[in-house]
């Protein structure tokens, strides 16, 4: 009986490791290589816009609303396991095409972006606010010890033109018009004027690059703080329509010198 036993128990075994094995041999095997080729930001063939980005196992999309999703790559499909997993099936892939089909059946094609400002689209970069033919004035009155300045800032639209160059959806250049600023900043010490001065954003020509300061405009002048240095102010220099910006710190000192430092 004992040996009856043993042989039913290690019959069992035997099929129990064959399952095992069998289970083994069938899972599916994960294409490391196509997932390193994935890598990077990919955009629309068609249209040049963002698709998504991908970065170590996630996919990342530009628009703050959907959520990064892990993806395999698995038997010529991309896998992504997001609320619900999904495989869309790959029709090609390059180091720099990839194509497969959509839920819809139709092709995708994407392409390696080589564009540096893609990443933007991926980071918690704002475009800054371009103030434009408005009027503005702000009075702010600050302590340092036991002394009060009383600060001025008022942002004059004018005439002067920035043109910016760019490009529409059939690749032809087109030059789009804005208007730059002047920007008054004055300091009163009690009854004394310790500082005052306008700025055009010619006055940065020595802090910002002349291509970037070519397109800018002069947007604001924001008080930042007050220390044992004097009165700090930003400069904002805006490219309009645009990612791009550029700040110079002003610091008025309680002697009434300025001195100027790129943030």
């Amino acid at each position: 009986m004992k040996i009856k036993y043993l042989v039913l128990l290690t019959l069992a075994l035997a099929v129990f490791s064959c399952k095992n094995k069998e289970r083994k041999a069938v899972a599916p095997q994960e294409d490391l290589r196509a997932k390193q080729m994935l890598q990077g930001i990919w955009i629309n063939q068609d249209d040049q816009d963002v698709a998504f980005k991908v970065k170590g196992d996630t996919v990342f999309y530009p628009d703050s609303i959907s959520q990064p999703v892990y993806f395999q790559i698995i038997k010529d499909s991309l896998v992504l396991h997001g609320a619900n997993v999904i495989k869309y099936p790959i029709v090609r892939q390059t180091a720099h095409l990839f194509v497969f089909r959509n839920e819809e059946g139709e092709e995708v094609s994407l392409i390696l972006s080589n564009n540096p400002d893609d990443a933007d689209q991926f980071s918690d970069k704002h475009p800054k606010a371009l103030n434009q033919n408005k009027l503005i004035k702000r009075d702010t009155v600050v302590t340092h010890g036991n002394e009060r300045y009383h600060c001025y800032v008022q942002v004059n639209p004018t005439t002067y033109k920035v043109v910016k160059t760019s490009y529409n959806d059939d690749g032809v250049a087109v030059d789009n018009f804005y208007y730059d600023n002047i920007v008054n900043l004055h300091v009163y010490h009690g009854p004394k004027k310790l500082f005052s001065s306008d700025f055009r954003k010619q006055a940065f020509a020595s802090k910002v690059p002349q291509d970037f300061l070519s397109q800018a405009v002069l947007s604001d002048l924001v008080f930042k703080n007050i220390d044992d240095q004097g009165i700090h102010y930003t400069a904002q220099l805006v490219i309009p329509d645009s990612m791009s910006s550029f700040e110079v710190e002003l610091i008025v000192s309680y002697s009434g010198a300025l001195h100027m430092q790129v943030e």
